[in-house]
């Protein structure tokens, strides 16, 4: 779609984004969203990999083989990549590495970062679903100003 933001800066987007997708979903599925032109690409996958518990290497390596896709038909591509955190309850390992995926890519793909998509958000109950994670309509509005933050720059 076609918009015009209020600070009149004009832009199509282009969301592919599915709900409960995993990082190899959206790996399968790279082929088609590399159909459309991608000035500016936002990568907001790994969650759902996390809560299913897979392993933090198998994700950090789906998502650098679609950052490495959309970089090899986009050269130019500049990228943002939202970083996820994990709950608690899936042990301090498993949290620890699932966080140290998204500073990583980050680094090594030159890709401006939101540490954590939900800061703010998750956990609070007004804010998420009785899941505790998962924004209600308050949640996504915060979760909008947090990604706006990042790339309102970049635009």
């Amino acid at each position: 779609m076609r918009a015009e933001s209020a600070a009149g800066l004009p832009w199509r987007v282009v969301n592919a984004g599915l709900s409960g997708e995993t990082s190899a979903g959206g790996m399968r599925r790279l082929g088609g969203i590399l159909r459309h032109r991608i000035d500016l690409f936002v990568l907001e996958l790994g969650g759902n990999d996390g809560l299913r518990g897979i392993a933090p290497g198998t994700t950090q390596a789906n998502l650098q083989a679609i950052i490495d896709g959309v970089r090899k038909k986009y050269p130019a591509v500049r990228s943002l990549l939202a970083g996820m955190q994990m709950p608690h309850n899936l042990g301090p390992d498993y949290t620890r590495a699932f966080a140290a995926i998204f500073p990583a890519l980050a680094e090594k793909n030159h890709a401006v970062l939101i540490p954590f998509l939900l800061e703010g958000v998750g956990g609070v109950p007004h804010l998420t679903q009785d899941d505790g994670i998962h924004p209600t309509a308050a949640g996504h509005v915060a979760v909008a100003e947090t990604v706006w933050t990042v790339l309102r720059p970049l635009l």
